[in-house]
């Protein structure tokens, strides 16, 4: 008896230690392992976090015209750890019912957080907690579907069947709106629908520029509570090269919850102010911008082309003041990116005909080993020696160095790159800028191709335009050096960097990359090149009245990609500058395959006329004085 007394009490007490040591190990777990788990999802019921965007800075133009500035939106978020709360989902069906109360609009603020409570506590000791759930979500999409312009049944659907606990319900809901909803909500003490503050960017003209001026996308990043929340971040142009200056830093907001549920009011330490990102100030002038593209789009259509680019610079600072690119796309809209977002202007290369001939003819003049009235002997025609056979359409016995320019020709430039050497040519090559990058803030700068291969069939074709690809950038930020002091100056797109109170944070000064001419030598040349757009050069139609302008033309078969040449098919140019004798601006026009009947496809007869409507545009824009006389206009009118 006695030993099955003491039996059944070792077994009864073993029973008890065993509960207890299970219970114990339950504890040590939810006190030691579990405790980050529990600590979070108490943090996640009682505390949150409201970021505070910062707002994206500006993109303006020179002239602080906005090209590119963000609008405030909201986007509406459900969280479905609190829509599956029933404590929390408890506080809007308790609000639900006290309004109903008679003495509820007598009430002052805190005796209706009172009955609140009270209501709540009611319902949770009542009613199951799925029930109180399910209840509530049809309370919530009752109140929300009308001003979401949602019908409820889609927006059950979306809330209940989108996966995830966190998600948006509707995106970028301008800021008006947004507030008349937030105040919805909070007036009917629903939880589990959360805002999250945000812009969406906007750009005054999307159709100009929109290479240059680039786009945002968004990204998604997560916060330490694992929720995502959209981000933007620039995917081109200056978008992209400035996005670290015009993001700025985003603040935050937290928010404390009582045992309750209720919001606690914060304090100071509470907020982190956002930080608003810097404005871009571009070198740009959209209203040569507007000039530039809508010249180039008349042109375009004109000659049956579908592909081309300009590129207008001031010669002594390097600043672009206007880029476009064809084919090209809205900002807004952004249909057709992939096909259109090829920035022809710095991307496309191509062979630059007898534009390039500024290389071999500058070099020997900055040499030395010519002068302007040089005569150069052209071989009527036809010159071969070896290997190395160079034609031109133009025959001539000899023309003076500035004939050579003016003429266009191929043997003539052949003979004074000649005299300079193809080591000392390819030198010039590379000081004027060909073969690498520019170094302007856009990403996806072609290098184009200027190599030295050392046979001299290649070295007679490159001083005439083959051989050699180049960027109509490249091209231009060449002829840069002669239109200014023989500097080749690095092409700049930002001029300054804009505080939003006016601050000027930071300025992009001029930067010259190297010494190419004597200013004798670019004055001498600029000379040469005016002969050009007179009676007897290849670019008359380039001419602007009022005006001495300087540039050359530039014809070229279009290389195919599988060997060889395209027979039939162009690109043609013209590099030009003006006034001739003091620059303001260089302009080059590339038209890539004009597709014409009844007309030869030259440089001259189609770029030219474009530059020319270009310039003299441009030359009323920037209020440029006439250094020529005008001829009267003769009237037209009946008499």
């Amino acid at each position: 008896m006695k030993a099955a007394f003491q039996t059944r009490c070792i077994l009864l007490c073993s029973v008890l230690v065993a509960g207890l040591s299970a219970l114990s190990a339950r504890l040590v777990q939810i006190q030691l392992v579990d405790r980050q788990h529990y600590a979070a999802s108490s943090r996640n019921a009682y505390h949150s976090i409201e970021k505070l965007p910062a707002t994206r800075g500006m993109i303006v133009d020179r002239r602080d015209e906005p090209l590119a500035k963000s609008i405030p939106v909201a986007s509406l978020y459900v969280d479905k750890s609190f829509l599956n709360n029933p404590e929390l989902a408890a506080l809007g069906l308790a609000f639900q019912q006290a309004c109903e109360d008679e003495k509820w609009a007598g009430l002052n603020d805190e005796k209706k957080k009172q009955l609140i409570r009270k209501t709540r506590a009611d319902i949770l000791r009542k009613e199951d907690p799925e029930i109180i759930k399910q209840k509530y979500l049809a309370y919530a999409i009752s109140i929300l579907a009308q001003p979401l312009e949602m019908e409820r049944n889609e927006l059950r659907e979306k809330i209940s069947n989108t996966k995830g606990s966190w998600f948006p319900i509707v995106k970028n809901l301008p800021a008006d709106v947004a507030d008349q909803l937030r105040e919805t909500v909070e007036s009917h003490w629903l939880q589990g629908f959360e805002f999250e503050n945000s812009s969406k960017r906007w750009y005054a003209a999307p159709d100009l520029a929109t290479h240059l001026t680039g786009f945002i996308g968004e990204i998604e990043k997560k916060d330490e509570a694992g929720k995502s929340h959209p981000q933007m971040v620039g995917r081109f142009g200056v978008e992209s090269a400035m996005d670290s200056f015009l993001t700025g830093r985003d603040g935050m907001r937290e928010h404390y919850r009582d045992a309750s549920g209720l919001v606690i009011p914060g304090n100071a330490a509470s907020l982190s102010p956002p930080r608003a990102g810097l404005n871009v100030r571009l070198t740009i002038d959209m209203g040569i911008q507007a000039i530039v593209e809508e010249e180039l789009d008349a042109g375009l259509a004109q000659f049956k082309s579908d592909r081309g680019a300009v590129v207008l610079m001031d010669p002594k600072t390097g600043e672009v003041l206007a880029l476009a690119s064809r084919p090209h796309f809205n900002l807004n809209e952004r249909k057709d990116i992939v096909a259109n977002g090829y920035n022809y202007a710095i991307q496309a290369i191509y062979e630059p005909g007898s534009t390039i001939k500024i290389v071999a003819t500058s070099g020997a003049l900055n040499e030395g080993l010519v002068s302007p009235q040089s005569s150069i002997f052209c071989h009527n025609g036809h010159y071969q020696s070896g290997k190395v056979v160079v034609t031109d359409e133009h025959a001539a016995g000899s023309l003076s160095f500035e004939g050579v320019l003016q003429k266009s020709n191929n043997i003539g430039t052949y003979s004074i790159a000649r005299q300079l050497g193809a080591k000392r040519f390819y030198d010039y090559l590379q000081r004027y800028g060909f073969g690498r990058k520019s170094g302007i803030l856009l990403s996806g700068e072609s290098s184009g191709i200027a190599r030295n291969s050392g046979n001299e069939v290649d070295f007679s074709r490159a001083c005439y335009g083959y051989n050699t690809s180049v960027t109509p950038l490249q091209l231009a930020c060449a002829y840069s050096v002669i239109a200014g002091d023989g500097n080749l100056r690095k092409p700049h797109i930002v001029k300054a960097l804009i505080a939003n109170d006016g601050t000027v944070v930071e300025d992009y000064a001029p930067e010259i990359v190297n010494k190419v001419l004597t200013p004798k030598a670019a004055t001498q040349m600029r000379a040469a090149l005016e002969k050009v757009t007179q009676e007897g050069g290849t670019a008359k139609l380039a001419v602007v009245e009022g005006f001495r302008v300087a540039g050359k033309t530039g014809t070229v078969q279009k290389h195919n990609p599988k060997g060889g040449y395209m027979a039939g098919h162009y690109i043609v140019s013209f590099a030009g500058m003006m006034p001739a004798q003091d620059p303001a601006f260089v302009c080059i026009v590339v038209v890539d395959d004009p597709r014409i009947t009844g007309m030869h496809i030259y440089g001259g007869l189609i770029a030219g006329p474009i530059f020319s409507k270009i310039a003299t545009r441009v030359a009323t824009h920037m209020n440029l004085q006439p250094t020529e006389p005008i001829s009267p206009k003769i009237s037209t009118a009946a008499r």
